[in-house]
Order: C-alpha cells, then sequence, then structure tokens
C-alpha cells in the first residue's frame, strides 16, 4: 500500500484519503470532480517532467496512449507549448499500440489521432516520433517488434508511460491471458474491445482483428505511470483493477507491483470503489439522507428483505451499527425510508392539479405547466421517457420537445441510398430540394475514411427528423411543438464534434427564453459513446445559469432522466413515474418509429440489445426493485432526478 507521499512525481495530487477509507485498495489513487481536473494535473506533470530534463540537459522519453482518455491532456500540453513556450525539442515518445494493419493515412489509425490531437502542434522532432506501424508485413512482424524495443531501450527506457484502460482490463492492447514477461508483440483483439471501438469504425465489422502492443513488461519497466479513466463504464473494471488479485485475467492488476503507479480517476470511474459504493464497510460515516437512502436500499439488497422487515441486527451485521446508534432502532429508520422512497412515486409527473403537493416531487401549481423535454439525438426522448412524456400530454400540459442534434451520424450508408432511392424514383429532379442523383452517386461510390457531402448529412439528417415528427404525433404531441436545434457543435461529417461554443449555447438559451418553461427535462446520460449526451447537457447547464437571473427560471425546476445506458440507482431517484401495460406498448412502438436505428444500432456502447429492450427491461427492472422493497407494484417505473442548477 503506498500513500501519496511515496509517490516519485514532480506535482502533487490530493489526498487519496484515510488509510481505513482505502484499505481495500492495491494502487494509488487521485479522484476528481470530472475529466478536466484530472487531465490538466497530469498534463502538468508531463510538462514540469520535460522542463526538469531540459534544466539538466537531459532528453525525456515518454510513453503516449491513444483513445478519449488522454485527449484532454494532449489539447492542455498543446496549449502550454503555444501560450507558455514548453518546448518538446528534447522529447522522444513511444506510443503503446496499433490496429493491425492499418495505414497511417487511415482516420481511425492512431497514427493519425497522434499528430491530430498533439504532434501536429507542437515543436517535436519528427525522428523522435515512435508509433508502431500497422503496415509491416506479417513475416517480418517478429522482427519489428524486437527492434521497437530496443529503441526503447536505446532511448534510455521509458521516463513516463500515460495509459488508459479497457473493460478488459487491458493495458495498451493487452488483453486477457497477456503475461507478466510480454514484449512488444501483435495480438488478437477481445470481442469487447472490438464492440468498443465499432463506434469509431460505424459498425463492429470494420474494426480490426488484430493489434500491434507494447508488452505488460515493456510497460512495468517505465519509471513512472499515471492510468487514467473517466466515466461509469470503467466503474466496475477499476474496482477489480485496485481491489481485486493480480491475474492476467485482467492484465491492468499487475500496476500493483509497480512502485511509482498512479490511478487517475473521476467521481465516475471511482464510483464502484468500496469507499464510494458502501463507506460503511471501510470506517464511521457521516450520515446524510442520501447515504442513509444508499445504505438502506443496499441492505435490503443485501439481505433479500423489503425495507419493513429489516432488524437491529441486519443493521449491527453489516456495518451500520453507528447509524443505528444514532436513529434509535430499525423500526424508526425502516419507516423514515419507506416513506422516503413512497414519496418519490407520482402517476402525475408535472404535477397533480388541487392537491396537497408537500409530500409529492413536483408542484401542483400552475396546473398547466409550460414544459421543455430536451432530447440529444432524435430518439433520446420517447427512449428515456416515452410514457412520461405521454402522460404529460394527456394531464394537458404545453410539452416542447426539443432536438439538440440532427443524429445524422447514426444513419447508416445503407439506410440513406435507400431513401435517395425511393426519393429519387418518386420525386423530379427539378423539384427537390435535394440531387437525389448526386447523392446516390456519391454513396455508391463513397471512399473509406471519407466524410458525408453537404447533400448526404442533409438527407441523413432529414430521415432522423421524419422519424422524430412519426413518433411525436403517435405520443400525441403537436407538429408545431417539436423543435430542431441542429447544435453547430455536432455538424462536422464525422463522429469526432467540434467543442460546445457560445453559439451552441446561445441556441439552446433563445429556445428557452421563447418558451419560458416551468420544467425542463434532459439527458443526464452520460454513458454515451461518442459524448454528443454529456456536451448537450453541458449547453443546457450554460445556458439556464446564463438566464438564472430572468424571472420566469425562478420557477422552472430541472429534471434528468436516463435510460439509453444507465438507469438512476433507487437512492438517486427523485421521481418515479409509474407506467400501466398499455403504456409500455405505447413507448415501445414510438420508439420503434425510428426505424433507422434499429437492427444495426451504430452506438450502442456495451450493450448488444435493441434500445427498446433496453428501455423497456431497466423500466420493468426499476419497477421490480420498488417492488422488492415492499412499495406497490407496477409493470414498470421511469425514473427521474432533480438537479439545482
Amino acid at each position: 500500500m503506498k500513500n501519496t507521499l511515496e509517490i516519485k512525481s514532480d506535482i502533487s495530487y490530493k489526498s487519496a484519503g484515510k488509510f481505513e477509507d482505502t484499505r481495500f485498495e492495491k494502487i494509488h489513487n487521485e479522484i476528481f470532480k470530472n475529466s478536466i481536473d484530472g487531465s490538466l494535473i497530469v498534463a502538468q506533470e508531463i510538462a514540469q517532467l520535460i522542463r526538469n530534463k531540459q534544466e539538466k540537459n537531459k532528453k525525456c522519453v515518454l510513453g503516449l496512449a491513444t483513445g478519449s482518455s488522454p485527449i484532454k491532456v494532449y489539447e492542455e500540453l498543446v496549449r502550454m507549448h503555444k501560450e507558455e513556450g514548453l518546448s518538446f525539442t528534447n522529447v522522444t515518445t513511444f506510443n503503446l499500440d496499433e490496429y493491425y494493419p492499418m495505414t497511417k493515412e487511415n482516420s481511425k489509425s492512431y497514427h493519425y489521432f497522434m499528430h491530430q490531437h498533439l504532434f501536429n502542434h507542437i515543436d517535436i522532432n519528427p525522428e523522435n516520433i515512435n508509433i508502431p506501424d500497422g503496415t509491416v508485413a506479417i513475416e517480418e512482424l517478429n522482427q519489428y517488434c524486437v527492434d521497437y524495443e530496443m529503441r526503447i531501450k536505446n532511448a534510455g527506457g521509458l521516463d513516463f508511460q500515460l495509459l488508459g484502460i479497457g473493460r478488459t482490463g487491458h493495458v495498451g492492447f493487452n488483453e486477457p491471458g497477456s503475461h507478466i514477461n510480454s514484449g512488444t508483440r501483435i495480438i488478437t483483439l477481445d470481442h469487447i474491445t472490438r464492440v468498443d471501438a465499432s463506434s469509431d469504425f460505424n459498425g463492429i465489422d470494420n474494426v480490426p482483428k488484430r493489434a500491434i502492443t507494447m508488452g505488460v513488461s515493456t510497460i512495468m519497466r517505465s519509471k513512472r505511470i499515471v492510468l487514467m479513466a473517466w466515466g461509469q463504464n470503467k466503474g466496475e473494471i477499476i474496482k477489480r483493477t485496485i481491489q481485486g488479485n493480480i491475474s492476467s485475467d485482467i492484465p491492468a492488476t499487475f500496476l500493483q507491483n509497480h512502485t511509482n503507479a498512479t490511478f487517475v480517476l473521476d467521481q465516475f470511474a471511482a464510483s464502484e470503489l468500496t469507499r464510494f459504493k458502501t463507506p460503511w464497510l471501510v470506517g464511521e460515516c457521516i450520515w446524510t439522507q442520501e447515504l442513509k437512502s444508499k445504505a438502506i436500499v443496499w441492505l435490503c439488497q443485501k439481505t433479500e428483505q423489503s425495507i419493513l422487515k429489516l432488524t437491529d441486527r441486519d443493521y449491527n451485521n453489516n456495518g451500520m451499527s453507528d447509524l443505528l446508534a444514532q436513529e434509535g432502532s430499525a423500526y424508526d429508520l425502516n419507516i423514515n425510508m419507506f416513506n422516503v422512497l413512497q414519496h418519490t412515486i407520482t402517476g402525475w409527473p408535472g404535477g397533480k392539479p388541487n392537491t396537497d403537493d408537500s409530500h409529492r416531487p413536483e408542484r401542483a401549481t400552475p396546473a398547466k405547466k409550460r414544459i421543455i423535454l430536451f432530447s440529444p439525438h432524435p430518439d433520446d426522448d420517447v427512449i428515456s421517457m416515452g410514457g412520461t412524456f405521454s402522460k404529460l400530454i394527456k394531464q394537458g400540459h404545453d410539452v416542447h420537445v426539443v432536438y439538440q442534434t440532427s443524429g445524422n451520424i447514426a444513419v447508416t450508408d445503407d439506410e440513406a441510398l435507400k431513401f435517395a432511392e425511393v426519393s429519387n424514383d418518386f420525386i423530379a429532379k427539378e423539384k427537390s430540394v435535394l440531387d437525389f442523383e448526386s447523392i446516390i452517386h456519391f454513396l455508391n461510390n463513397k471512399k473509406e475514411n471519407q466524410i458525408d457531402s453537404l447533400e448526404v448529412r442533409k438527407l441523413k439528417g432529414l430521415i432522423r427528423r421524419r422519424e422524430s415528427y412519426a413518433a411525436t404525433r403517435y405520443i400525441g404531441l403537436k407538429d408545431e411543438n417539436t423543435h430542431f436545434l441542429d447544435l453547430p457543435f455536432y455538424e462536422t461529417g464525422q463522429i469526432k464534434k467540434n467543442p460546445l461554443g457560445n453559439v451552441d449555447v446561445a441556441i439552446v438559451a433563445a429556445i428557452i427564453a421563447k418558451i419560458k418553461p416551468h420544467q425542463v427535462f434532459a439527458a443526464g446520460d452520460l454513458a454515451d459513446p461518442h459524448g454528443t449526451h454529456e456536451v448537450c447537457l453541458n449547453a443546457i447547464f450554460a445556458a439556464m445559469k446564463q438566464l438564472k437571473s430572468e424571472l420566469y427560471m425562478k420557477d422552472c425546476w430541472l429534471w434528468l432522466y436516463r435510460g439509453a445506458w444507465h438507469e438512476w440507482d433507487l437512492h438517486e431517484i427523485d421521481m418515479a413515474v409509474p407506467l400501466s401495460p398499455d403504456e409500455v406498448l405505447l413507448k415501445r412502438h414510438a420508439i420503434l418509429y425510428h426505424q433507422s436505428q434499429k437492427d444495426r444500432v451504430m452506438f450502442q456502447g456495451n450493450d448488444s440489445r435493441e434500445f427498446w429492450v433496453r428501455a423497456e427491461d431497466r423500466n420493468k427492472n426499476t419497477a421490480k426493485l420498488y417492488d422488492d422493497l415492499g412499495l406497490a407494484e407496477y409493470e414498470a417505473i421511469e425514473a427521474f432526478k432533480r438537479f439545482d442548477y
């Protein structure tokens, strides 16, 4: 077990916590509020190492990673080069891996990635850049890998190795089964790894099955290692890596034996660690209402009992004796928690008129509310809250759905070609806004890595738009209450999007100012594989912050939904909206109107089920969890968390 003082780093990270809190943890780790804060600290450490080496007239040898985790680190290094004069003239780099086979010019290659995000923007000597070559002939690969190892050795070894981690526990592309003594070599990629990469390649069929990677032993010889992990998807593998036993089944666990390694995590990636997931098992707690709720729900699930059946012994035997002593008895704890959960349940998500709302999640007044339902893509509305959407309309509220992006990148070429051919057959060219013949020609002759033409993007956007109209009409929404923002950050024609800009925020703020809502529903599901949900949510946060001083905003409540990839944990839910069997079926049919997203989901993440199946299963599971705790039994439940912006 290492503490912060034993880490040989020039940057002081925040304290990892008391020993009692971290006693299950076998690798030093630091937790940050978000990936940006963590990335800045890592970039500062790298910059300081480079400068220290420069002062001693020595070269600095960096091992670099690709993927989404290090992007912010590279952005900050580029900024320091341009604004603070950080020079890379003494730096030699070795990248961890590369797909095989893969040309350097391919936009999916790590060679392309590194130049796009770092090398093209700094003063590094091109001769000092080393990235595995995905074009080496297969019969020459063994010697090439030996030579790559020798180049690292001749450079003096790696001073600093930056790592990410895959859901299989791979570092580099050292998949499960990799040996502690493995060196640079070609490896077959795990299916999970290829699924996770499929969004970058427009489908798993296009993801290479092999890769060249530095070996575990190569990585372990680095003088300093920093592994970064962001997001809830990494939570489980981070826990197994930091708290589990060393095993080749999870190659990242070998880092437990490194004398100078730090894991830099955001709060979501760290969420499964014992000190965060179940802190009452590692030491005394400050028992806030939220922590009480979390602990009691966990205790019910562990003991397989409903809330009102928990006993003093259950609390004492599961690390909650101090809570029991504080509250007096299991009876009091159980009743209070039962009431908290009971009060989250409502069939009136917009508030029930002419009733006492002191124990309801929403206000009774005004009886008719103006409501904005923000949807990052043109189907998140019905996937995540289709039943609630329908209830709000039926209960007489002025509901507006606002689609933040066109979603065009998620329409396959085959789907677009089908629509273009039908349209071309049906509409005379001179009467059409789009030139369907040119679209058909483009799609039939589209080259690898070629960005869609503007007309193709327009067609794909129109496909998603018309599917959205069909779904919202089925729900019961008037066409004039359906809005499409087509936020500029999204419209790149590529999976990689532009950063959120002031124009994006201004567009979101304008629609809020126009409608003056009493309720805003927004996507709080940040496990979206290519990050659009997070960017769209940040746009809403920024817009609402700008408008906060407006009088109408004082009556505006923000509710966050999930559903496409994750659901809120029970203790996080502030409003639970039950659905009848008929409402579940209505929601399913609304989702199925998004035909272009059925059968071949391009950005499905780590869940192979179709979105309508995921949504139903999650909603039914939430209802079962409420039932298991001793509350009313429902067919399904959609869950929401109120957010104080």
